[in-house]
């Protein structure tokens, strides 16, 4: 066994597609690619074919065919394939993937023959082993593999390329020359699909205790406890909308970078974290509260609607943005179990419709061309049209707020109604700021956890926090509790 040597023979070598030359499964691609464009025809097919991979496979690249042009690859399998060509070695594709894909995908990568599944005959394992003993001969070629199920290829083969653990077969390839690729994936990379950075805008669940003036340590558990599980559920969709965009995200100039659509991290690894994460939202759910529960399921049908259809539909996307914030409003009066103000709901939607409007700005501004976004309804001349929309927001917003000082929960909680007004200055002014920087793309593409990081925005947002606690007396009473006055 020579661990990490190159294999030099003229014998053929083959590779296999998927985990090999692509850190990808073409087949998970399709299921995926095919719930994005055709929800209903891929479940049928997956129920229909259940049993039968080949038919499963075929039936699936045909509901939606792929971009193998745009498929991550593992630059050192491409390496190998080179060398070999530079040496004048036959370099074949062997795969389990369906020929209408693996056959494009050899011909973008300039191999010279293809072996894969017929829609009758699933091509792995055994099958493969004897379809390329009867083009080569027995020990008449290497072969490249990262899966268990390969072994029964290496040992036909000679030379074995061995990426990734391949559920250590490489340790049962005695007497044949063996090439490790490291492959793999590293937890990292999965972390980041989970975007905890995003988990920011979940302090929107503090905002009912905030606003009933509920700061006891056991409503404050509970929101904490809220918090968890919304980012929970708020993961488990991101890794769902990732793998629903991944030839969308592949053409975008940064998300091209992300960990399922670079092959940084498996689809597979990926399917497993988002039902586990599902699992600990509903869990903690239903263990603070059936009415939280009930939001955090509407919450996760909502994001996966969004994710499947929603967010390609001009205005209603941006509509359902400003609901799904909303909803993390009423999870926190759920949690808690606070009255959340219905003017206060009625408030902060035009706020969120504000902010969904500068979320789409932000992303045309910075696009490169007037066509439209990849898996998006808007394009660059959109962009006066959501400036409108931003700005009808913030009035509206606005307004409300005047109109809720009148009412008797405000003068109750607020007897300080001038004080009211004036935090109406401090509250327009970080709106327009927002609606500023959206328009010259001077900010991240989710406004929220850019407002949490933006020094002065959150100044603006302290200041009407201060005010809105004067207005209510309770610097006065903490003060006096302090002794302080």
């Amino acid at each position: 066994m020579a661990d990490g040597s190159a294999v030099t023979t003229a014998r053929p070598l083959v590779l296999d597609a998927d985990g090999t030359l692509l850190r990808t499964d073409m087949l998970l691609e399709c299921f995926w690619a095919g719930l994005g464009r055709a929800p209903i025809a891929t479940l049928t097919a997956c129920a229909m074919h259940l049993t039968d991979r080949a038919a499963l496979k075929a039936e699936l690249a045909r509901i939606a065919p792929l971009r193998t042009d745009l498929l991550p690859v593992e630059p050192e399998v491409v390496a190998l394939a080179d060398r070999a060509r530079a040496e004048g070695r036959e370099v074949a594709l062997a795969s389990a993937s369906d020929i209408s894909l693996v056959g494009p995908l050899a011909e973008h990568h300039g191999l010279s023959r293809v072996f894969a599944s017929d829609g009758r005959r699933n091509l792995k394992g055994a099958a493969k082993a004897e379809a390329l003993v009867q083009a080569y001969g027995e020990g008449g070629f290497d072969y490249a593999g990262n899966d268990s199920s390969d072994l029964r290829i290496w040992s036909r083969g000679a030379g074995a390329i061995v990426v990734g653990s391949a559920g250590g077969a490489a340790s049962k390839l005695s007497g044949h020359d063996v090439t490790r690729i490291r492959g793999g994936w590293a937890l990292r990379d999965l972390v980041r699909a989970l975007r905890p950075h995003q988990w920011v805008k979940n302090v929107l669940l503090v905002l009912p205790m905030i606003a009933a003036h509920d700061f006891t340590l056991s409503t404050l558990m509970l929101v904490l406890f809220g918090i968890a599980a919304f980012s929970a559920a708020a993961s488990c969709i991101y890794l769902v909308n990732d793998l629903l965009d991944l030839e969308a995200d592949r053409l975008h100039p940064t998300k091209c970078r992300r960990p399922f659509a670079s092959g940084a991290v498996p689809i597979g690894v990926g399917m497993t974290a988002t039902v586990a994460l599902g699992a600990i939202a509903l869990g903690l759910g239903a263990v603070l509260s059936p009415a939280f529960l009930l939001v955090v399921a509407v919450y996760m049908t909502l994001s996966l609607a969004y994710s499947l259809r929603l967010k390609r539909m001009r205005w209603i996307d941006i509509a359902t943005l400003a609901t799904l914030y909303t909803l993390r409003v009423v999870a926190g009066a759920a949690a808690s179990g606070v009255d959340a103000s219905v003017f206060m709901l009625i408030f902060i939607f035009p706020i969120f419709i504000t902010l969904g409007c500068v979320k789409r700005l932000t992303e045309l501004t910075l696009a490169t061309g007037d066509e439209r976004l990849p898996g998006r309804g808007y394009g660059r001349p959109d962009r006066p049209d959501l400036l409108n929309m931003a700005l009808l927001g913030t009035v509206g917003a606005l307004v409300i707020f005047f109109l809720y000082s009148f009412s008797d929960q405000a003068l109750a909680l607020y007897p300080d109604q001038w004080i009211m007004w004036i935090a109406l200055i401090p509250i327009c002014w970080w709106l327009m700021r927002m609606v500023r920087l959206g328009w010259y793309g001077k900010q991240d593409y989710d406004p929220i956890v850019f407002a949490l990081k933006d020094k002065r925005g959150v100044g603006l947002l302290l200041i009407t926090l201060s005010l809105m606690f004067y207005a209510a007396g309770l610097w006065e009473e903490w003060f006096t509790r302090l002794g302080l006055m």
